[in-house]
């Protein structure tokens, strides 16, 4: 048993409940007691002084093999910067993506988070067992994952902006995800690991692929993951290709629902918004990496009033380089505020966001996403007694508006991840050689 005492304690439940000194205790994984005041006597005690104990972090969008081509196309939109990339895509193999996901992870992990997504759609011919390669990476770090297996098959002969050296047939595309779910899936209420289906986008996916894929999830009851309404060109791909925009392109697919997490909805229309609501569709808001890449800022405020869950993502490393998910809760209020003013968004909805806001999007509210007694042991201690911090008497603001806040103790499932501010899971040395040796690696194979 861990009794975490002596803190400040945000729980994110219902009624956002909070102590300004109290405790959690987690037994066997599981949240025990979370309340005001010391714990009862026993345990091993974590002294919390200083401290801020929130649900770990949710990320609900990334794109790990990334991790390996960041500092590229930094000046570019995001079509631009997909052209340039999608041929260094083209030479990842299982030992890239390993050493690209074991770094990204526990970067993650520094940065609060405690279960992340990963959309991976890059499949080139004879390149191992790519999904097998994260999976393995996120079981050696500790985090709980949800990984995609996306994928493409719309390629530039087709119309389609990815070279035809990494689109796949789709055929192939739906007997290889049937394979990995029934290989990687865990349904059960503690998992560790749950996988979705997740075709690229509308300008590199086919109708019939979307369809099948839609099919596919309802069958094995899995969820529906893609980029949406990202850009304006998107939004003209669409209205050109298929006669709408993209909420009603996918929503003609029976693509929107509860058991759908879409990627940026940056520009959805207001019919979009209440469609998107109305139909509980999950939103990854993705701030850094849509100003990195110039596309725009979502209209989270009208998505959150509309009844759409939305939840934050760190999206992949080559569109935003940081990597921290900590961050994305001073970026979400930020940019939400630079579109509609100081009281667009709060603080404590940016750390929603961060924490059930993801759960829903995952359809895990039930169990991570808040401090409450019998949901699992995901615990983030965040250190604000420092100089960046100890000025700032409302814990959850100088989280969300100060500087990187130290991260005292992470446990996933109860298991301690980070402690002191240092991953224990992996070398971070280690995880930072075996990356760099991977993008030079890419970079000696360029043409």
């Amino acid at each position: 048993m861990i009794v975490i005492e002596n803190c400040s304690v945000a729980t994110v439940d219902a009624a956002g409940t909070e102590y300004t000194s109290g405790h959690v205790t987690i037994d066997d994984g599981r949240i025990i007691s979370v309340g005001k005041g010391p714990a009862e006597p026993g345990g091993t005690r974590i002294d919390g002084t200083g401290c801020l104990a929130t649900p770990g972090l949710v990320n609900t969008h990334h794109h790990l093999y990334q991790w390996v081509t960041r500092g590229l196309a930094t000046d570019s939109t995001l079509f631009e910067w997909l052209t340039e990339l999608y041929p260094v895509w083209a030479r990842i193999d299982a030992e890239v993506v390993g050493a690209a996901a074991r770094a990204g992870l526990g970067w993650l992990a520094l940065s609060g988070c405690t279960t992340s997504t990963d959309h991976h759609y890059v499949f080139p011919r004879r390149a191992g067992d790519l999904l097998g390669a994260e999976i393995e990476a996120a079981q050696q770090i500790g985090l709980r994952f949800h990984p995609t297996r996306g994928s493409m098959d719309r390629g530039r002969s087709a119309g389609g902006l990815p070279p035809d050296e990494v689109v796949e047939d789709v055929d192939a595309i739906l007997a290889d995800t049937d394979a990995a779910i029934s290989r990687f899936h865990d349904p059960s209420p503690e998992s560790m690991l749950r996988v979705g289906i997740a075709p690229c986008s509308p300008f590199t996916v086919s109708t019939e692929l979307l369809a099948g894929a839609r099919e596919l999830a309802s069958a094995r009851g899995v969820r529906l993951h893609t980029h949406l309404a990202e850009t304006l060109d998107e939004e003209e791909f669409c209205l050109a290709t298929h006669g709408s925009t993209p909420v009603e392109y996918l929503d003609s697919l029976g693509w929107l629902g509860p058991d759908v997490w879409l990627a940026h909805c940056v520009h959805p229309s207001e019919a979009g918004i209440k469609r998107l609501g109305a139909t509980r569709t999950g939103i990854a808001h993705c701030p850094s990496s849509n100003a990195r890449l110039g596309a725009g800022i979502a209209p989270v405020r009208a998505l959150l009033e509309a009844g759409a869950p939305v939840g934050l993502g760190v999206d992949g490393a080559a569109s935003q380089e940081s990597g921290m998910l900590a961050d994305e809760l001073r970026q979400a209020l930020y940019v939400a505020r630079l579109r509609g003013g100081p009281t667009e968004l709060h603080t404590r909805q940016a750390l929603a966001m961060a924490t059930i806001g993801g759960a829903r999007c995952l359809g895990r509210e039930a169990e991570i996403g808040s401090l409450e007694v019998g949901k699992l042991a995901d615990v983030a201690l965040w250190r604000l007694d420092g100089l960046g911090h100890a000025d700032i008497i409302d814990p959850v603001a100088a989280l969300v508006l100060g500087p990187p806040a130290p991260l005292e103790l992470l446990t996933v499932h109860g298991r301690t991840v980070v402690r002191g501010g240092e991953l224990r899971t992996a070398e971070p040395d280690r995880l930072a050689s075996e990356a760099r040796a991977a993008h030079l690696r890419l970079s000696k194979d360029a043409p």
